[in-house]
C-alpha cells in the first residue's frame, strides 16, 4: 500500500502515465530511477497483474473457508460466497473511479485526499494490522502442515511427525523459524511488487492444484459410498448457534480483501487502463476455486472440517506461499519515517523494518492457537475497514461530486452490513465465553 500520490502526465499517443516524482510519491513507483537501476522496468502484463492480484485474493482465506459450509451449509455458504465477490466488485469499482476523479494512484492517497492526513493514517494502521494478521495466519498453517496440530482437540499429525516421528527439530516453534528464515525473508527482500509475479503464479498454480487433489478425492469417495451427504442449511438450533452464523463474516471478508494492492498492482501495469479487467478477472476466478473449495472440502469431512482444512489431510497435503511482507513493510515505513527517502532507496530502512516484522509474525504464529482466532481479529477490525467501510466512506464523502444516488445506497449497506456484522460477532462471541466459563 502506498502513502502519497503522484501527479501523472499523459504522453501523447500513448497509453501510460509519466510520473514526475515529488516528497509525496509512492514508495513502489512504476520506474526506479535510470541511475539507480540498471535494468529499465517497462510495467507488468495483464497476465503477470491478474496473477499478482488473485495471490491477493486467495491467500490463506482458501483454507478456512471448507469450515465456513460446516457453519452455514451448502446453500447459504455459496450464496454468500458470490455475495461477497460482487460486494469486493464494487467497492473496488469506488476506489478506481474516485482515484481517477481525483488524479490520485495510491489508497492512501485517496484516503487523504477524501479525510486528510487522519483518514490516510487510519488506512495506514488497517493495512499493517490486516497484512501482519494474515502473514501470521500463513505461519500457523506451515505449523499446522508441517508439524500437526491440537487445536480441535483432536492431534493430527503434520508432514514431518508423520514421516519421521516426533523429535525437536520437526516441532512447531523450530519448523516456523526454519520457515521465517527459509521462506519469508526471501520473499522479503524485494522490493517491487512485479519482481514476485513468478511466485505469484506459482501460488496460484498450486491452490488450484489443492483443488484439483480435493476434487479428485471427493470423487473417488463418491464412487466408493464413503461420502455422507452434507447439509445444505445451517443448524440452527438456539440462540448459541444462531450467533455462531455471524463468526464467518470476518473470515469471508478476509478472503476477498485485495483493495490494498488495487493500485499498487495499477501503477506497475503496462496500460493501467486494464486495472478494471484485472480485477474482474482475478475476482470471477477465485470465486470459482473459492466454491469448488468450500464445497468438496466440506463434502470429504463433513462435520469434522477443521478451522484449517489442510489440517484435515494430516500427511497428505502441505503448501503454502505468500508476499504480503512487502505490503507490511511500506506501511510501517509510511506510519513512521513520512519524510524519509522512497523506501527502495534506503536499504538500511528496509531491512531493519523487515527483520522487526518477521520476528513479530514469528512470535504471533506461536501464540495464536488457530487461523480461525487470527481471521476472527483481522476480519473484524482492519479487513472489513480496508475492504468494505474506507471505500464507502469515501463515496459517501463525494469530494470530486461523482457519486450516484445508487452508490450512495451502496455504500450505506456496506457500512451498515460491516458494522451489524462484527457488533453481532462480539456479542455473540462474548456469550459464548461467559457460557464456558460457568
Amino acid at each position: 500500500m502506498t502513502v502519497g500520490d503522484i501527479t501523472p502526465n499523459k504522453e501523447k499517443g500513448s497509453g501510460r502515465s509519466k510520473h514526475v516524482a515529488d516528497e509525496k510519491a509512492p514508495l513502489l513507483p512504476k520506474q526506479q530511477d535510470e541511475d539507480a537501476v540498471h535494468d529499465e522496468f517497462n510495467g507488468a502484463s495483464f497476465i503477470g497483474a491478474v496473477f499478482n492480484l488473485s495471490t491477493t485474493i486467495v491467500g490463506a482465506g482458501i483454507m478456512a473457508l471448507p469450515a465456513t459450509m460446516k457453519v452455514l451449509g451448502l446453500i447459504l455458504g455459496v450464496a454468500l460466497i458470490i455475495f461477497m465477490d460482487f460486494l469486493t466488485d464494487a467497492s473496488i469499482e469506488f476506489l478506481i473511479r474516485f482515484s481517477k476523479a481525483g488524479k490520485i494512484t495510491s489508497y492512501g492517497g485517496l484516503m487523504g485526499d477524501a479525510f486528510g492526513k487522519y483518514g490516510k493514517i487510519m488506512l495506514q494502521i488497517c493495512g499493517l494490522v490486516n497484512n501482519i494478521g494474515v502473514l501470521i495466519v500463513y505461519m500457523i498453517i506451515i505449523g499446522d502442515v508441517l508439524s500437526g496440530t491440537s487445536s480441535s482437540g483432536v492431534h493430527h499429525a503434520g508432514v514431518l511427525e508423520g514421516w519421521f516421528g516426533q523429535h525437536w527439530w520437526n516441532g512447531r516453534t523450530f519448523v516456523l523459524l526454519i520457515s521465517t528464515i527459509g521462506i519469508f525473508s526471501p520473499l522479503a527482500c524485494f522490493k517491487r511488487i512485479d519482481s514476485l509475479r513468478f511466485s505469484s503464479a506459482l501460488s496460484v498454480a498450486l491452490a488450484v492444484a489443492f483443488l484439483v487433489i480435493i476434487l479428485a478425492i471427493a470423487i473417488f469417495k463418491l464412487i466408493s459410498g464413503t461420502v455422507v451427504m452434507p447439509r445444505l442449511l445451517p443448524d440452527v438450533t438456539d440462540l448459541t448457534s444462531f450467533w455462531k452464523l455471524f463468526t464467518v463474516f470476518p473470515v469471508l471478508v478476509t478472503a476477498f480483501i485485495c483493495h490494498y494492492n488495487v493500485h499498487n498492482i495499477a501503477n506497475e501495469l503496462k496500460n493501467t487502463t486494464q486495472i478494471g479487467a484485472v480485477v474482474r478477472t482475478s475476482l470471477a476466478s477465485c470465486s470459482i476455486v473459492y466454491i469448488m473449495t468450500s464445497v468438496f472440502g466440506f463434502l470429504l469431512f463433513g462435520d469434522a472440517t477443521l478451522a484449517d482444512v489442510l489440517a484435515n489431510f494430516d500427511t497428505d497435503l502441505g503448501t503454502i506461499a505468500t508476499y504480503l511482507m512487502m505490503l507490511s513493510v511500506i506501511n510501517i515505513d509510511g506510519l513512521f519515517f513520512p519524510s524519509a527517502s522512497p523506501l527502495p532507496q534506503s536499504t538500511t530502512r528496509f531491512a531493519f523494518i523487515t527483520s522487526g516484522l518477521l520476528i513479530l509474525i514469528f512470535l504471533g504464529a506461536n501464540f495464536i492457537p488457530s487461523i480461525w482466532v487470527a481471521f476472527q481479529f483481522t476480519g473484524a477490525t482492519a479487513a472489513v475497514c480496508l475492504g468494505f467501510i474506507f471505500p464507502a466512506a469515501v463515496t459517501l464523502r463525494d469530494r470530486h461530486v461523482i457519486s450516484r444516488k445508487e452508490d450512495r445506497m451502496l455504500a450505506i449497506v456496506m457500512i451498515v452490513l460491516s458494522v451489524f456484522s462484527n457488533m453481532v460477532l462480539v456479542y455473540g462471541n462474548a456469550i459464548s465465553l461467559l457460557k464456558k466459563n460457568q
